[in-house]
């Protein structure tokens, strides 16, 4: 249990901002095991935005409270996957072939392709968060409650699709320390794992308190950016890294609040 609490504060310490107990000191060890706990790192995120947001709206208009939300995700985190949107888009944008995308990867300074992927990513989640919030009350969730689930869901299920692809794919770039993601994939990560299991169980508790069956529907449109945006990287630089799962992890989230606006006009 003492090494498991020591784990889940170095996945806290490596993917947010959030203080830690200066008893936890950083071992590679642990930041490769950490990933497991990536789903509750983004119910935590989730719930943070969530509570600022519903707070924010009992006194000001829903675009001010949408955005002060976004704010507050983005200190919370550290902007760790919009960073890594911005790289891989600057990557894929400027390179050809392997060797370049990575060096432009790598390089800290952005670009004229990530900063307009950031401003649209982040464009078409503001907008579709306000949307979200105006929605009518449906299924007899309060609009408050409902804003709670959909976060919940959305930075969850969209950090374990990145930690399955870890599964799924071969790091990019294994040996050469070039990556913000310094480790690699767990031993102990395979799909039939308890490690597995453990971040699939905390991906998908947020979908069962919509209390109605078709928010699982979610599911695939998610996935399958999954796949594709997977299978994309690895025909260029065969596989992925970090960047690449921080730009999964944004794209499905977007794709995650717009299949949910859709869905909730028809149920």
């Amino acid at each position: 249990m003492k090494k498991e609490i020591q784990i889940f504060f170095t996945a806290l310490m490596f993917y947010t901002r959030i203080s830690t107990p200066k008893v936890i000191q950083f071992k590679k060890e642990y930041s490769i095991e950490s990933i497991k706990y990536l789903p509750l790192i983004g119910l935590l995120v989730g719930g943070l935005s969530a509570f600022i947001l519903i707070l924010s709206l009992t006194i000001l208009p829903v675009s001010i409270a949408v955005t002060i939300s976004m704010v507050c995700s983005l200190l919370i985190t550290g902007a760790f996957h919009e960073d890594g949107l911005a790289d891989t888009v600057d990557g894929f944008g400027g390179g050809w072939n392997k060797e370049k995308i990575l060096l432009i990867m790598k390089d800290s300074t952005i670009g004229a392709y990530g900063v307009i992927a950031l401003i649209m990513a982040l464009l078409l989640k503001f907008q579709l968060l306000v949307a979200l919030v105006d929605l009518p009350v449906a299924n007899g969730i309060p609009t408050h409650y409902f804003v709670l689930f959909v976060l919940l869901a959305g930075h969850s299920l969209t950090r374990v699709l990145a930690v399955s692809v870890m599964i799924t794919h071969q790091y990019a770039r294994v040996n050469d320390g070039t990556s913000k993601l310094k480790s690699i994939t767990p031993e102990s990560l395979k799909w039939i794992s308890p490690a597995f299991i453990l971040a699939l169980a905390f991906a998908l508790f947020p979908l069962f308190l919509f209390q109605t069956p078709y928010v699982f529907l979610l599911l695939f449109p998610i996935y399958m950016v999954k796949v594709l945006l997977a299978r994309f990287f690895n025909k260029w630089i065969g596989g992925y890294t970090g960047d690449c799962l921080g730009a999964i992890q944004q794209i499905s989230e977007i794709i995650f609040y717009l299949s949910m606006l859709i869905l909730w006009k028809y149920i």
